[in-house]
């Protein structure tokens, strides 16, 4: 429902769009599990604070979702950063995660695998939805230097790159995937849907563009 340039199913309501344009998007997002499906989406800020939730609504300053609610959609927004979804081993908990260089400094996986191991629930599923590509994300060595001294080896080896005009690069994504093997996932469990955000015009890049809306991936435990 969204005009440029968030158009077409911007799903954040903090970047300038119409407040009913996203509203609507939102539920049509939901609608694509079931008509009606209530959403809670965070207000990410690029930490490691996760939300147990249990309503829909807007939830702020967290970067991680999780909920055993039959029916309630979590929604995980990026427009360069890994959205995340993960099914839970149980049959009944699901979580969202936000993860850009920063939570992957902060270990904003390790958190909401920390929440899912004291429910007692491991991952049954893992999807990263698009994100920016190493080679497209070109950064300063000394925030490389960061993603080494603490990320930890297997991390930073998946997620530090060689761009092509020879800058460091991170691959987010590489990272997120190394860290969720570091803690125990199964490489079969992992899945990435999209491509790179930058590279693929169809869908949101703030590196690219500038002003623009954020996709997400979407998930509930929809029940009988």
């Amino acid at each position: 429902m969204s005009a440029p340039p968030y158009d077409s199913l911007n799903l954040a309501g903090h970047v300038g769009d119409a407040p009913e344009a996203v509203a609507e998007n939102l539920a049509r997002a939901g609608a694509l599990l079931r008509p009606g499906t209530p959403v809670a989406v965070m207000d990410a800020v690029h930490g490691a604070d996760i939300a147990e939730v249990g309503a829909p609504g807007l939830v702020p300053s967290v970067d991680g979702l999780v909920t055993d609610v039959p029916g309630l959609a979590l929604v995980a927004l990026g427009a360069d950063c890994v959205p995340m979804a993960l099914v839970g081993d149980d049959d009944r908990t699901v979580a969202v995660v936000h993860c850009g260089w920063r939570g992957l400094v902060a270990d904003v996986v390790g958190a909401v695998l920390d929440v899912l191991d004291r429910r007692g629930c491991g991952v049954q599923q893992a999807v990263l939805g698009p994100s920016v590509c190493g080679s497209c994300y070109p950064v300063p060595p000394q925030r490389a230097a960061q993603v080494v001294d603490l990320c930890g080896t297997t991390v930073s080896a998946a997620a530090l790159v060689r761009c092509p005009d020879g800058q460091p690069g991170i691959d987010v994504a590489g990272g997120v995937v190394a860290r969720l093997m570091e803690r125990g996932v199964a490489v079969d469990a992992v899945h990435r849907a999209g491509g790179c955000t930058v590279e693929d015009r169809a869908l949101f890049s703030h590196r690219r563009d500038g002003v623009t809306g954020r996709q997400g991936v979407v998930i509930a435990r929809m029940g009988s």
